[in-house]
């Protein structure tokens, strides 16, 4: 499987589960997907799934992110979009694949409440969703890499 491949079929494990049985961008007013006022924010595109933005929906928009990795591309919306439409990030917060199944992300701390509540606060089934996903990403060279450094940058938030 290719690094799209592999992005099209993480996306479609976790195109109709979420962090909770509810909205849970009721709860922040979605605030993980909106730029904050210096136009910081947004969701990274894993490697290859820019391709599926090619034709923009209304509202987002694609900017180059080296905070975690130099080249790294970034989605923003206006916060709200067609759960079709989000990115793989999106679907996957405020959880992260791990080789060992799936993490709380410490990037989320900033503006996610689900994070006080860790793992156990979630959707069982959208962290079993979340674990499957990371199986089929850690199969991809391209996808290990990029997860890899999330966790670096993740370690590296630890002295925060």
């Amino acid at each position: 499987m290719d690094a799209l491949e592999a992005v099209i079929e993480a996306r479609r494990l976790l195109e109709n589960v979420t962090p909770l049985k509810t909205d849970c961008g009721r709860t922040c007013g979605g605030l993980c997907c909106q730029p904050d006022e210096d136009g910081q924010g947004g969701m990274l595109l894993f490697p290859k799934e820019e391709a599926l933005y090619e034709n923009l929906p209304k509202g987002f928009c694609i900017q180059t992110d080296g905070a975690v990795l130099p080249g790294l591309k970034l989605l923003t919306c206006e916060g709200t979009c067609e759960r079709q439409d989000r990115p793989l990030s999106c679907r996957l917060f405020p959880m992260l694949p791990s080789p060992a199944g799936a993490v709380m992300d410490r990037r989320a701390w900033a503006v996610c409440p689900l994070m006080a509540s860790g793992r156990r606060g979630l959707n069982p089934a959208f962290v079993q969703a979340v674990k499957e996903a990371g199986g089929l990403l850690y199969a991809c060279p391209e996808h290990a890499a990029f997860l890899n450094a999330l966790h670096a940058y993740n370690e590296r938030l630890k002295s925060f």
